[in-house]
């Protein structure tokens, strides 16, 4: 009976809170990196391949400890890029609202996961073999289920609460902090067509998730750090895999260089556009759109808090799409009244124009930026002008590793 008595308290093991605590961090970080690296950089954005013996062992632990089917979470989250903050975003607070993304995005999961279509048509490519098809999709749960008597056999009931925590992680930590608080909270390097946002510089505890606005500027990049203050640390286990030839890199956001005295874009100039539009309407952001708010104050004798207060300022990034119906009128009734940010707005609408036309008609689409530049540097706006001869010289010096 004593025996019996231990056992129930501590399992196997009989090990301590301590011991507990360390094991839970090395689990539960183990699952993180499964869901980063394999379901995340791998799958869904296909810009990592790992060892075929590696890639099983992260499937495996992902049915193990969560009870995803990887072909459902990279659907689920290919479709999330395609439909950004729309309503057919399955995760996107500004329709769902922050507090039920932040609380309830498992709900939101498994909502998406009923819509089969939407599997089938963002779900290709994902693994299908006998072991996906007849235990990892058809048994899901049963993986959660052998965790909790494996952790009821080493810990005891210690161990139902630790499993307990494990069943928490992701989606707490993924579904609510990285769908919810990544969308509503946090800094921005690109002024992405989304409200993807940076929750840290320093991606450490979510394996790197952290640096979602990254993240949506450039998708397939497997490399989430972009400024040389940030650190991503599920790229630094991908460098470390692919020492070890476990891992094999296929893309990562390409480095841009801005080349002297072009007089007029040229084709190079619009393949690094093609690659960095983002990048370039953070620069217009920056250098021409607070420049020229900046000018305004100065007009007006006022400081710019008081000529625009900040949320209001924070709109004219996206043209208040993102800004209540009547925040949204105040804010195009103060533009209509000065010339000059009507203009910059409306020059920046038109290299929009530009970026996003399709087609590969190249020489078309040379023609329609060299028309853009012209007029730009004919506007008598400075900080146009000086935007548009560093944007003639855009390129892409390679792909870095």
């Amino acid at each position: 009976m004593p025996a019996l008595l231990d056992f129930l308290a501590g399992g196997l093991l009989q090990a301590g809170w301590g011991t507990l605590a360390l094991y839970l961090l090395v689990v539960t970080q183990l699952t993180i990196f499964t869901v980063t690296l394999y379901l995340h950089r791998s799958q869904a954005h296909r810009g990592v391949d790992f060892h075929p013996a590696l890639a099983h062992a992260f499937r495996f632990w992902s049915w193990l400890t969560t009870g995803m089917v990887t072909r459902e979470w990279a659907a689920i989250h290919r479709k999330h890029h395609a439909k950004c903050e729309t309503e057919e975003d399955p995760h996107s607070p500004m329709h769902k609202g922050i507090g039920k993304v932040f609380w309830n995005g498992v709900e939101l999961y498994r909502e998406a996961r009923r819509d089969r279509d939407s599997i089938e048509k963002y779900g290709k490519g994902c693994p299908d073999d006998w072991i996906e098809r007849h235990l990892y999709t058809r048994w899901s749960s049963l993986g959660p289920t052998l965790l909790l008597l494996v952790s009821f056999a080493l810990f005891g009931f210690k161990g139902v609460a630790v499993w307990a925590v494990q069943m928490l992680w992701i989606p707490f930590w993924a579904a609510g902090v990285v769908n919810g608080l990544g969308h509503w909270w946090g800094y921005r390097n690109f002024e992405t067509t989304d409200t993807a946002t940076n929750l840290s510089p320093w991606g450490v505890w979510i394996g790197g998730e952290e640096l979602h606005n990254n993240h949506h500027a450039f998708p397939s990049s497997a490399k989430f750090a972009l400024r040389k203050w940030e650190f991503d640390i599920g790229w630094a286990a991908i460098r470390g895999l692919q020492a070890l030839g476990l891992a094999k890199v296929l893309r990562v956001a390409p480095t841009l260089n801005v080349r002297p005295n072009i007089a007029m874009p040229d084709a190079e100039t619009i393949k690094a556009l093609l690659a960095h539009r983002f990048h370039a309407m953070t620069d217009y952001q920056r250098h021409v759109l607070m420049p020229a708010l900046r000018e305004e104050a100065a007009a007006a004798g006022a400081k710019l808090r008081a000529l625009l207060p900040r949320k209001l300022r924070k709109g004219l990034a996206d043209d208040g799409r993102w800004l209540k119906p009547e925040a949204r009128a105040q804010l195009q009734d103060w533009v209509a009244q000065r010339p000059r940010i009507r203009a910059v707005l409306e020059y920046r609408a038109r290299l929009a124009a530009v970026l996003e036309a399709r087609g590969h008609d190249v020489a078309a689409h040379v023609q329609a930026l060299q028309a853009w530049c012209r007029e730009a540097e004919a506007s008598g706006i400075r900080a146009l002008q000086e935007y548009s001869m560093r944007l003639k010289g855009y390129s892409l010096q390679g792909m870095p590793a």
